[in-house]
């Protein structure tokens, strides 16, 4: 008898899973974080140093970060220092920098790497898709042709041939220069 495997919890599905145990803390949570708690980690990278925060350019209001599990190499966020979640909750200053924070974060990583085009997101909420749906950050993920290969789409692997802290070296250079 054939059925779907949705049907059937547990049953192969035909597809290869790969395991990821350090995504555990992240995708794990039993609540989002509020206020400035050690668990959130906008909050948490601009305190140590760039290198460890992997930090690519700090501002008044905000700071540009390389993405922990990017889409793609060179896949920033923009943050604000200040935890909120919610964009309509940003001061008039937050949401100017983070727009040049932005822009600027595309002459970057065009100088840089050379991509063909970007994605630019913000995810409001938990529902909508946001990992860390307590401290607002804008998504710009840089895109090549070719780029979305069958590694996500046959095998559910995605492929990002850079370490970041070598990406995070090279756009903080080029951040610098541009």
């Amino acid at each position: 008898m054939m059925h779907e495997a949705a049907e059937f919890p547990g049953e192969p599905d035909g597809f290869q899973r790969l395991w990821t145990p350090h995504r555990a803390a992240y995708v794990g949570r039993d609540k989002e974080p509020s206020g400035h708690e050690p668990d959130c980690p906008f909050c948490s990278a601009p305190k140590g140093s760039d290198e460890e925060g992997l930090i690519v350019a700090r501002g008044e209001h905000t700071f540009c970060v390389l993405n922990l599990f990017p889409y793609n190499a060179g896949h920033l966020l923009v943050c604000t220092y200040r935890h909120v979640a919610d964009y309509a909750e940003l001061t008039e200053e937050e949401r100017v920098e983070m727009g040049e924070m932005t822009a600027k974060a595309m002459t970057v990583i065009r100088s840089a790497m050379s991509p063909a085009g970007f994605n630019l997101g913000m995810n409001q909420g938990q529902v909508a898709g946001a990992g860390i749906a307590a401290h607002i950050h804008q998504h710009i993920v840089p895109r090549w042709l070719g780029d979305a290969n069958f590694f996500p789409i046959i095998g559910r692997t995605k492929a990002v041939p850079a370490l970041l802290a070598d990406t995070r070296a090279q756009l903080a250079k080029a951040w610098l220069e541009c």
